[in-house]
């Protein structure tokens, strides 16, 4: 199977080069690198150049490049022109300074979505939508946070509260016929959107495989981005979600969490045992009266 990685830069020629080299060192053959530059003035189309020429040349193990280096209307605009080049089964999403974690992460995240499809394929199941590992948070002090997110743990309060990361999944391209592309009315949380109404909303079930597939650099993080991200989000919850439930989760959403890292504490029963006892004394007084 043929993967498109995406990649979408401007004026990071930095970090743009160790994408690109993170990339061309794969061990896996049949990728195809698309590249999608919002018209950079910083050195940036040079790098893409001198890539190209390595793939070209055969020092890259890069099957095909595609690039474009021209004024977009923001991230969203350049991710939807690298889908809409993209010609791969499956496409994941690498963005300007992140890498791939290892030499060999697409070789295993493709050996894991061929045997996979294959047992479905003999089951006359379709095959896995999207695949994803592990993400591994890099900060600028250099403390790296390998961030798992199970996929038996996924719900619809996952959604509620965050998300799944988009650069450490593998995402087949035929979901972006049916979902639509990403909404460029939206600054930042639009990749959240677009897995809300893929998965819990639109009941594609995500599969999770314990591989660290990317590196993401946490430089531009920050509590403002995390602020914005809430405020963005909702008013499409309250687009897309039915108000009587988005009500539930307003309420509950916090308590809910609260309760699933409750559980995953051994001492979680005695927790368990305080609301039965609170339980009981509150119908002891109700049929008092």
């Amino acid at each position: 199977m043929k993967l498109s990685i995406i990649t979408i830069n401007y004026n990071n020629a930095e970090g743009l080069r160790k994408t690109l080299d993170s990339v061309a060192s794969q061990t896996y053959r049949n990728i195809e690198h698309v590249i999608i530059d919002g018209g950079s003035t910083d050195g940036s189309v040079d790098v893409i150049k001198d890539y190209v020429r390595r793939v070209e040349s055969g020092e890259s193990r890069v099957e095909s490049v595609v690039w474009s280096s021209e004024k977009d209307n923001g991230i969203y605009d350049a991710m939807n022109r690298g889908i809409r080049k993209a010609t791969g089964d499956y496409i994941q999403i690498l963005n300007s300074g992140d890498i791939l974690a290892a030499d060999d992460v697409a070789e295993r995240m493709m050996a894991a979505l061929d045997s996979l499809n294959a047992k479905r394929s003999s089951l006359n199941e379709d095959a896995i939508s999207i695949i994803y590992g592990n993400m591994i948070k890099q900060w600028p002090d250099g403390k790296r946070i390998v961030d798992k997110c199970e996929s038996g743990n996924l719900s619809m309060l996952s959604f509620y509260h965050g998300t799944l990361n988009h650069d450490s999944a593998y995402i087949r391209r035929d979901l972006f016929e049916r979902f639509g592309l990403y909404d460029e009315n939206l600054k930042i949380v639009s990749d959240w959107k677009w897995y809300l109404q893929a998965i819990p909303l639109g009941g594609i079930t995500p599969v999770y495989v314990d591989i660290d597939v990317t590196v993401f650099d946490m430089t531009g993080a920050s509590e403002s981005n995390t602020a914005f991200w809430k405020v963005e989000r909702r008013p499409v919850l309250e687009e897309l979600v039915p108000s009587m439930i988005l009500a539930d989760y307003d309420k509950y959403g916090e308590d809910m969490r609260m309760m699933d890292r409750l559980r995953r504490h051994h001492m979680h029963w005695l927790v368990r045992f305080i609301e039965r006892v609170l339980f009981k004394l509150e119908k002891w007084h109700i049929l008092k009266r």
